[in-house]
């Protein structure tokens, strides 16, 4: 199974909206720094019916190196992480259990089935 990148993203969504690419992909590009600084500062972020951005406290720990066996310490810090909604879970868990997967989607241009301003999904 293939990854979405940022470029198919803007693709779709730039077909979806009748946006601009280069419009487009300002908008995610700041979407994205936009949640990258809440996260920095510890800030939770929460979009109703997907899911919730969070900062996780990682405790500090001993570790080993599984190249050479050695006892190392890894210092505490923070990870961001991601929970997905129930209703995120529910479509998700529809689409594969009904057999539709990354394999049956074809091009942006040609997933551009629903009207402008439609959800994708």
């Amino acid at each position: 199974m293939s990854n979405v990148t940022k470029k198919n993203l803007v693709e779709m969504i730039s077909n979806r909206t009748g946006l601009t690419q280069v419009d487009t992909k300002i908008i995610v590009e700041n979407l994205l720094e936009t949640i990258s600084r809440f996260l920095q500062t510890g800030k939770n972020i929460e979009i109703r019916g997907f899911g919730r951005f969070k900062v996780k406290k990682k405790k500090s720990r001993i570790a080993r190196n599984p190249r050479t066996g050695a006892t190392v310490q890894v210092v505490e810090g923070f990870k961001p992480v991601f929970e997905a909604s129930k209703e995120l879970k529910k479509r998700v868990n529809d689409k594969v259990t009904s057999g539709e997967n990354a394999s049956s989607l074809t091009s942006p241009a040609e997933q551009n089935s629903a009207k402008p301003g439609e959800p994708i999904y």
